[in-house]
Parts: C-alpha cells; structure tokens; sequence
C-alpha cells in the first residue's frame, strides 16, 4: 500500500480551505484517509499553515511520500528540508 501525504479540498465554493492528510495513494482526493495531520487556508494574509510536525515526521520515516503541493508546506513550516 502507497501511502501519501496530500491535501483533500474543503469550505464552500470559491472559498477554499485543505486538510492535510495521511492516505492511500489510490484514494480519492476527498474520499477516505488514515490520519489528520494539519491544515492549509490560502485565503488569508499571509496562508495559514498549521501542521502537528510529531505526526509529520513519524509519516514520512515510515514511508509516507508527499505530494509537490504538501512538500512544499512541510518546508514553509519548517518540518523538512528543501
């Protein structure tokens, strides 16, 4: 089983706000997943970026691999290196 770290959609139209998310690489986007490990809302200024870096960091030494757009906010918070 591949699991990856990625982002599934949520809030209203036009007025979006992400979960970041542990799932199976054969999920869909906003269907099941394993575990919550943050949140991402690009609408405010600067985007909030809140992610539990314990739960990060345990994801991705058992393997999990993140997606271009979650690797990115792990390095805006600072979880991993670029």
């Amino acid at each position: 089983m591949a699991v990856k770290i990625r982002l599934t959609r949520k809030g209203d139209k036009k007025a979006p706000f992400y979960r970041v998310v542990v799932a199976d690489s054969r999920a869909p986007r906003d269907g099941k997943f394993i575990d919550i490990i943050g949140t991402y809302n690009p609408l405010t200024n600067p985007a909030e970026i809140k992610i539990d870096a314990e739960k990060a960091k345990t994801w991705l030494k058992n393997g999990a691999t993140p997606t271009d757009t979650a690797k990115q906010l792990l390095v805006k918070s600072g979880i991993i290196e670029k």
